[in-house]
C-alpha cells in the first residue's frame, strides 16, 4: 500500500478493502440470525453499539497498527497471512451455505451488549480484511494527509453501516430469503478468493513465493 502519491485510484482501492472489510454485507445474515428474537429497539440498540464498536476499535488499530508491528517484530506480510487464513475460515462458511440447526426456542437468553461485541463488531462487521488492511495502513502512512484519508474512510464505512443496522427492519422486509442465501454462497466464494490473495501477497513480502506470482 504506497501512500507517497493520493490519488482516485489509491482511494477508490482502500475504499473498496475497507466495505470489504468492515462494510454490512458479512455481518448482515449473522446480525439477523442472531438478534431474531429480539424487538425492533432492541435491534436498532445492538446495531448501534455493533457499528460504534467496530469504528472504535478500526481507528484504534490504525492509530497503535505500525507500534504494534514494530513491538511485536512482526511485518506486514505476516500480517496479510494471518488475515487471510482467519478470513478463509469465514469465508468457506459462507460459501457452504446454511448448515445451522433452526433456532431453540428454549436456548438461554443472550446479553445485548455482548452480542453486539462478540461476535458482531468483531469478527464479522470489523473482519480478518478489515483489520489487515488498517494495520498495513498504519505503517504506511507517510503524512499528515494520508492518515487523514485513511480515517476519513473507516468514519464513511461507519456511517453506512450505522445506517444500514439502525434500520435494519425495514431492509429484511425486502430480503428475500433465496435471495439472501444465493448472495451468502457466492458471496463467500468471492471472499475465498480475497483471502487467498492476502495469503499469496503476504508470502510474497515475506519472500517466501516470487513476487511475480504474489500480483
Amino acid at each position: 500500500m504506497d501512500f507517497t502519491v493520493i490519488d482516485a485510484a489509491l482511494v477508490g482501492k482502500l475504499l473498496l478493502l475497507l466495505l470489504i472489510g468492515m462494510g454490512p454485507k458479512i455481518a448482515l445474515v449473522p446480525f439477523l440470525e442472531k438478534t431474531h428474537a429480539f424487538d425492533t429497539e432492541t435491534k436498532v440498540r445492538i446495531g448501534r453499539q455493533m457499528v460504534l464498536i467496530a469504528v472504535v476499535t478500526a481507528l484504534i488499530l490504525f492509530a497503535t497498527g505500525a507500534l504494534l508491528m514494530r513491538l511485536l517484530h512482526i511485518t506486514g506480510g505476516s500480517v496479510a497471512v494471518a488475515g487471510g487464513i482467519i478470513l478463509a475460515l469465514i469465508a468457506i462458511k459462507m460459501a457452504s451455505g446454511p448448515t445451522e440447526k433452526p433456532h431453540d426456542e428454549f436456548a438461554a437468553p443472550v446479553d445485548p451488549d455482548k452480542l453486539a461485541i462478540f461476535p458482531l463488531a468483531v469478527p464479522y462487521l470489523l473482519n480478518p480484511v478489515g483489520i489487515t488492511v488498517i494495520i498495513i495502513a498504519s505503517g504506511a502512512v507517510t503524512s499528515i494527509a494520508s492518515a487523514i484519508l485513511v480515517t476519513a474512510l473507516i468514519l464513511l464505512v461507519g456511517a453506512f453501516d450505522y445506517l444500514v443496522f439502525t434500520n435494519i427492519d425495514k431492509l429484511a422486509k425486502r430480503m428475500k430469503p433465496v435471495s439472501m442465501i444465493v448472495s451468502e454462497v457466492v458471496f463467500g466464494i468471492l471472499l475465498t478468493a480475497v483471502a487467498v490473495q492476502l495469503i499469496v501477497t503476504g508470502l510474497g513480502s515475506l519472500g517466501i513465493i516470487t513476487p511475480a506470482a504474489a500480483h
